[in-house]
């Protein structure tokens, strides 16, 4: 039976994810300088479209499909909206209507190879980003969401992931590895920090609003776990904000930094996502706590081996990461059935390593062999002058002159 606050719930919540994206958009564009804004908003914005249409033309099939031998779904048995119902699918849902299903986990498809924009900052074309993001949501996303949330063999194993930290945050965030190895060192590095707070700080609201929506709305329904894991996020976010200031304060002469609470706030919400729905509200304050003190020094090791240019592997992919292993420690039955043990903790320490090392593999081959069709690699030249004045009309720098 569809019930009504269930729906509307569920269509706050589509709506919080989908707004992440813009906000992602922004916080990027903040970040670079003023030159390659425009790209790298262009870059996130652009997955709207493309991965709208990917969802709809086999992509949601792909995912949520009848399970073929645990890695794929059927990917023609919801194709162009075949079958999706505007009536309730009791495999997905007793209370929402099908449609409002395939909406929300269209969201989370958007938004996850964006987040891998930020790792290849300043030097990938627009036309290689375009290709690569459709290929790479068919080989890593739509299989690696299956295998977790589409009955494949991960979930069948045990596996679990509420809301995305293994299907969004460690494919994308370690996948960016793989893209890096291909790409280089940027030849020209952005050495006066980010050239616009203000769009920076409305990103990073944006993110933090939306992300109540992302992990509560893993619940599909207006319910008690719902009430748990919408706290869980919003203490998460506090204590993964309040350790990186202190570690960032403690290693900068005791100066704060208004960047860096943001990326504090996001450590710990990506390391709250996938144990978001299994854990009580006081292990939430730990998760975040450890998220912020394990990914800053996983951003400060990284800055000195690789360029990864807005720290993508150290907050999202090792965030992801920890709170996917921190479901075998903290998770409570009470909670939503899934205890905490060896038993769990090496369930999900093995499906983390197949999603991770599947992850960076495959994307490096997606960069390799799209690059030999044609060269991703911006040059030094247009390095230079800023990427926007290379690929729009719209440039800001253009205008000036």
């Amino acid at each position: 039976m569809i019930i009504h606050g269930d729906v509307a719930f569920m269509v706050l919540s589509t709506t919080l994810v989908l707004i992440m994206t813009p906000g992602l958009a922004f916080f990027y564009g903040g970040l670079v300088e003023r030159k390659n804004a425009l790209t790298i908003m262009f870059q996130v914005f652009i997955a709207i479209g493309i991965v709208s249409l990917l969802w709809i033309f086999g992509g949601f099939s792909l995912v949520f499909g009848d399970d073929i031998i645990g890695i794929i779904g059927n990917p023609l048995q919801f194709f162009a909206f075949k079958d999706i119902t505007y009536t309730i699918d009791l495999k997905y849902s007793e209370t929402i209507p099908f449609i409002l299903f395939f909406m929300y986990q269209m969201m989370f498809a958007i938004i996850t190879a964006p987040l891998m924009t930020g790792a290849f900052a300043n030097r990938l074309t627009i036309g290689g980003w375009i290709k690569i993001l459709i290929i790479w949501m068919i080989l890593i996303y739509f299989p690696v969401a299956h295998w977790v949330w589409g009955g494949g063999f991960l979930s069948k194993l045990g596996f679990v992931d509420f809301a995305g930290g293994a299907v969004i945050h460690i494919t994308s965030g370690f996948g960016c590895l793989g893209g890096i190895y291909v790409l280089g060192e940027r030849k020209v590095k952005n050495e006066k920090g980010p050239f616009n707070l203000g769009l920076l700080a409305l990103g990073g609201g944006l993110l933090l609003f939306g992300w109540f929506g992302f992990n509560a709305g893993g619940t599909l329904a207006a319910a008690n776990v719902a009430a748990i894991v919408f706290a869980n996020t919003g203490i998460a976010a506090a204590a993964g904000m309040i350790v990186w200031l202190i570690l960032y304060s403690m290693h900068n002469n005791k100066r704060a930094s208004f960047l860096e609470m943001i990326v504090g706030a996001v450590a710990g919400l990506a390391t709250i996502t996938p144990a978001s729905g299994y854990v009580t509200p006081l292990s939430a304050v730990i998760i975040g706590a450890l998220g912020g003190l394990v990914c800053f020094f996983c951003v400060e090791y990284e800055r000195k081996k690789w360029d990864d240019a807005l720290d993508v592997w150290g907050v999202h992919g090792m965030g992801g990461l920890l709170g996917t292993l921190l479901i075998g420690v903290f998770a409570n039955p009470k909670v939503n059935n899934i205890s905490a043990g060896i038993n769990q903790f090496l369930i999900q320490a093995l499906g983390a390593l197949i999603i991770g090392v599947y992850s960076i593999v495959v994307t490096f081959l997606i960069f390799k062999v799209v690059d030999k069709i044609k060269p991703i690699r911006v040059s030094e030249e247009i390095q230079r002058k800023g990427l926007d004045q290379e690929f729009f009309q719209e440039s800001y720098e253009t205008k000036q002159e």
